[in-house]
């Protein structure tokens, strides 16, 4: 399916590896230019190298702190032409309220709640004076899904999934649609890292790992590039009556748990 984005620029943030990695494949091999953020500048620029000779498209690179607000808002000013903003940088930590004390906490925050704020808010104004743009943010199916396990990421991902909401129903007036992607345990690096871990501690064999994806509806984590399809489809023209949505990719986890 041709999703009408050759010759479009993106932002993803986030897009070192893992499900933001994949978001910039999938972009450029539909022809999107590309600026590309993240802390490790050595494997934006292994990526942007990659896409660039397979893809033949711009690719910018930002090797910047998005904990950092003074680096978000200098991100968002060498990129305000962008027409799409694919907010995905994200590290909430894992715990309950007893076990993640205030500074993981802020931390976490301040990278993917208000990384995700502060980067929108420095590059919707300019879509609005374009009266064009789509912005997608990458929460998480734990904004809906109650984990005391992941009481961090619960609460912010709930308030990303609000802020999209609220946003996305405004903006659209102004030709600018905001919609989030929510994923459920997607086989990234990390992920597959916390799968071992735990298996570790259950069976006292990490290499057991694969048996702790048995309570998932579907039997298996999601991919990247399932994903990445999702968050291309959604940020492109051919989902233009999309606004303010909430769109789960999460292999039944979200519609498994309201039937308990």
């Amino acid at each position: 399916m041709d999703l009408k984005l050759r010759g479009k620029t993106a932002l993803v943030t986030g897009a070192s590896r893992g499900i933001g990695r994949a978001v910039a494949e999938v972009l450029a091999a539909e022809g999107c230019h590309l600026h590309i953020a993240a802390r490790d500048k050595k494997m934006l620029d292994e990526l942007a190298a990659d896409l660039r000779r397979k893809h033949c498209v711009e690719v910018f690179v930002h090797a910047r702190d998005l904990m950092q607000t003074e680096q978000v808002e200098a991100l968002g000013r060498s990129c305000q032409l962008v027409d799409i903003l694919v907010n995905n940088a994200g590290d909430i930590p894992t715990g309950t309220l007893l076990q993640v004390d205030s500074s993981a906490w802020r931390k976490g925050w301040d990278l993917k709640v208000y990384g995700f704020i502060d980067l929108t808010r420095s590059i919707l104004p300019h879509m609005y004076e374009r009266r064009s743009g789509s912005i997608v943010n990458i929460v998480g199916v734990a904004a809906e899904v109650p984990n005391p396990a992941y009481i961090a990421g619960c609460v912010g991902n709930a308030a990303l999934n609000m802020f999209t909401t609220v946003l996305g129903g405004e903006s659209v007036q102004y030709g600018v649609r905001v919609n989030a992607v929510n994923p459920g345990p997607t086989m990234s690096d990390r992920h597959k890292s916390h799968l071992i871990e735990r298996a570790a501690k259950k069976f006292g064999d990490p290499n057991r790992w694969p048996e702790m994806m048995q309570d998932y509806p579907s039997g298996r984590s999601g991919s990247v590039e399932e994903v990445a399809n999702t968050v291309a489809f959604v940020a492109s023209d051919l989902a233009s009556n999309i606004s303010g949505s909430s769109i789960r990719v999460d292999g039944g986890i979200w519609a498994a748990a309201r039937r308990r």
